[in-house]
């Protein structure tokens, strides 16, 4: 076993503290990664602080992972030592499933999540990029281009493919209008992607703050969503909305937004179930739909798409001394627009 460090939580109420433990050995397929840079997900703090259920303890969150190889397996052939690499919110999964083999290994009901999940190769639960390093197969890691800034590309392995993977799915692209709702950590990517692939944009936000932002991050236009007025000019104006807020709100007022045969596309998940009126759907035959990241080779596109145009995430780096201060600073949206922590801190 490979002996490292990093940071983790021993139960819901407890902040993260220094944390020793073990990695697996490389298997013949596997590749070490020294990690470099990890993002701060929204949903790390959830896991941490049970918030969802299911997490156990002790737990070391962390699934937007950049970092260099230090060593391969006798069979890696896609990795040399010394590559840029990263790891994302998936680290495998049963391979031979309908979803895997579209590539599409989030739904995978085997599937191994980076952290607070089965660890089939050793039967235990897996630990985060909060850490030193880590011990992933091949298959489950992605390239990384030197074009790109490390540490700002760090967040597009859950930030960037969460938004990424509905606009592609979607086909979103130049002749469409698209409404994004929300400006954070996921909402700004979704700016940038909606923006690149040649749509008109609009932001949907509660702060008259963010407009200067909205727009140099590539908004045509911003809409504050607690004005009345404002909302009802935009009426059945949209082909599709992706909807990246967690706080409880009202789907309904961006539902009526949408022409016939527009989609609203929740990648935020609300705390409480939300109200729905069907007359909204039915009449112009709308959808409302959810998603959830994306598989390897769809995120690997992602971040193939995001070193030829230059796109990477706004970003703080913090050291890993101060994550329980971002925890409560991610809760008041103080950050612009994603925490990342520099590993180096660790020691």
């Amino acid at each position: 076993m490979l002996p490292t460090k990093g940071y983790a939580t021993h139960a819901a109420h407890e902040p993260l503290k220094p944390f020793s433990f073990e990695r697996r050995e490389l298997a013949a397929t596997d590749v070490q990664i020294e990690i470099l840079f990890c993002g701060v997900c929204h949903s790390d703090l959830h896991i941490v602080r049970n918030e969802w259920g299911g997490t156990i303890y002790p737990c070391v969150p962390g699934h937007e992972i950049v970092g260099r190889v230090v060593k391969v397996g006798r069979e890696g052939r896609k990795f040399k030592e010394g590559d840029l690499a990263a790891v994302g919110c998936l680290v495998d999964s049963d391979r031979v499933c309908e979803n895997c083999r579209a590539g599409l290994e989030q739904f995978c009901e085997g599937v191994s999540f980076t952290y607070n999940s089965k660890d089939r190769h050793t039967g235990g639960v897996t630990y985060g990029g909060y850490s030193k390093g880590i011990v992933v197969d091949q298959d489950f890691v992605l390239r990384l281009s030197d074009k790109l800034d490390p540490a700002a590309a760090a967040p597009l392995l859950c930030a960037g493919i969460t938004t990424y993977s509905p606009l592609r799915k979607w086909k979103v692209g130049r002749g469409q209008k698209v409404g994004v709702v929300g400006l954070g950590g996921l909402g700004h990517m979704a700016l940038k992607f909606a923006s690149a692939f040649g749509a008109d944009v609009t932001l949907f936000t509660t702060s008259e703050g963010k407009l200067a932002d909205a727009k140099r991050l590539g908004a045509h236009e911003v809409v504050i969503s607690k004005d009345d007025a404002a909302m009802q000019k935009q009426q059945k104006r949209f082909d599709f909305i992706i909807d990246t807020v967690s706080a409880p709100h009202d789907l309904n007022a961006y539902l009526t937004l949408l022409k016939r045969d527009g989609a609203l596309v929740l990648v935020g998940i609300p705390p409480e179930p939300v109200p729905i009126h069907a007359f909204h759907l039915v009449t112009p035959r709308r959808q409302l739909a959810g998603s959830l990241i994306g598989g390897i080779p769809e995120t690997q596109e992602m971040l193939d798409f995001c070193a030829d145009r230059g796109i990477a995430c706004e970003i703080e780096m913090i050291p890993i001394s101060k994550i329980n201060e971002a925890y409560e600073r991610m809760l008041k949206s103080d950050v612009k627009y994603r925490f990342v922590i520099d590993m180096a801190s660790l020691g």
